[in-house]
């Protein structure tokens, strides 16, 4: 257990008012605003990690172009020098002996087929793993981007709040309180200006947060300018469950990938059990001797390994295992797949109808009530108490009608990514 760590109230305190003086006051930059679907597809289309997933789809198929070459023949040379001596040691003759063969290897029939089935399966997991990419890359951009928007929503109504109790504060600075009830709600102002500077603090964080992790799933410059056109989303009713698994089952690409990884297994089994009849080498050669007489030897050699050793044996099994682990990640993958389908259905649908239960006008009435109350404040004639309420009031609503948006577009998300159903369950209306 890690030990927990106590800090005075005001040193947390200092520590935000620090905070808050390093960040430069947030004046958003004057720049258009940018729909939410164009930084979508700028991002799917310009990632920099896609080059990766490209090199590798590259890659399988020149494994899967050269899988069902046959192996170069290879070309032996030999030079030497003979000598040629009776039982006694005379030298009968010398000359130059030389030799040249060439081995080519012959497999037997239907490997180099197998060979190609197993390359065609690389080339297929790889291109799933690029669309894999892409799909999460752009539901990730989706919720990043409205992460950035909900942020910078955040952080101008609480700077507009704080900016409301600035205002107060220093009009109840520069007059005497003359009494405890003005004492008492300069006080109240300074707490609640108090609690701004903090939420203000974390609202810009968020910004800044939001803003470097588009910038980089773009490609920028973690500081390029950026606002999100206000993005309008229409949520719809997935359909039943047994749509959803069965949609997920055919389209989900982890689930997908790993059926190919069970067929390119069970290809990888038939293989080792053909590789047991060893391949033919075939070796035609011709030699020379000149040491007196001249003599020229053709002809031609055979080999083969003799499997002896239980290698091949041993292959076969070791095959065999990992089709059985590949069998069993596929119904780990299939039971994982259906608990996270309907847990995304389960959460998505209620996100949704909590969303729904907001009036498309909830917000701006709690603005203007908010607005209201200063103005009303100012003249006497709304209590501290309710000026106080009203402007938190205003701030709990947009915060929670901002979440409650991004949860559930975060659950249709996901939904999407799981089933493969493409936007179905949410979509950005123009």
């Amino acid at each position: 257990m890690k030990p927990i760590l106590y800090f005075p109230s005001h040193y947390f305190f200092g520590a935000v008012f620090v905070l808050a003086a390093t960040l430069p006051a947030q004046t958003p930059p004057e720049v258009a605003p940018v729909p939410l679907e164009k930084i979508v597809d700028e991002i799917v289309a310009k990632n920099p990690e896609l080059r990766f997933y490209e090199a590798e789809i590259s890659a399988a198929k020149v494994a899967a172009r050269i899988s069902t070459a046959i192996k170069d023949p290879e070309l032996s040379v030999d030079v030497g020098h003979k000598r040629v001596e009776d039982r006694s040691g005379v030298l009968l003759g010398s000359g130059t002996a030389w030799s040249v063969s060439v081995t080519q290897t012959f497999e037997w029939p239907g490997r180099l087929s197998l060979r190609k089935a197993i390359a065609n399966r690389q080339v297929e997991l790889a291109e799933l793993g690029l669309a894999r990419f892409q799909n999460a890359l752009a539901a990730r951009a989706r919720a990043v981007a409205f992460g950035l928007y909900a942020a910078n929503a955040k952080a101008s109504a609480v700077r507009e709040v704080a900016d409301r109790f600035a205002a107060l504060k220093q009009v109840f600075v520069g007059r005497d309180p003359g009494g405890i009830t003005p004492l008492l709600e300069t006080r109240v102002i300074e707490a609640s200006e108090l609690a701004l500077q903090r939420r203000a603090v974390e609202a810009e964080l968020a910004v800044r947060s939001a803003l470097i992790e588009l910038n980089q799933l773009r490609g920028l410059e973690p500081d390029a300018a950026l606002r999100i056109a206000p993005p309008k989303f229409a949520f719809n009713d997935g359909p039943s469950s047994e749509a959803l698994l069965a949609a997920a089952r055919e389209n989900n690409f982890e689930f997908r990938i790993r059926r190919v990884e069970l067929q390119q297994q069970g290809y990888e089994v038939r293989l080792a059990r053909h590789e047991r009849y060893p391949a033919i080498d075939v070796k035609p050669f011709v030699s020379r001797e000149t040491a007196g007489d001249r003599e020229t030897v053709l002809g031609l050699g055979v080999s083969l390994p003799l499997p002896i050793s239980g290698r091949t044996r041993g292959a076969v099994e070791m095959a065999s295992a990992r089709q059985r682990q590949a069998e069993a990640a596929a119904i780990l993958a299939e039971r994982e797949l259906t608990r996270d389908v309907l847990i995304a259905a389960e959460s998505f649908a209620l996100k949704v109808a909590e969303s729904k239960r907001w009036a498309p006008d909830a917000v701006t009435k709690f603005r203007e009530a908010a607005d209201l109350a200063d103005r009303h404040y100012r003249l006497g004639a709304v209590p501290i108490a309710t000026y106080v309420e009203l402007q938190t009031s205003y701030l709990d609503a947009v915060e929670a009608l901002l979440e409650t948006q991004r949860e559930a577009i975060e659950a249709g998300l996901k939904l999407q990514q799981l089933t493969g159903l493409g936007s179905q369950f949410v979509e950005v209306v123009p």
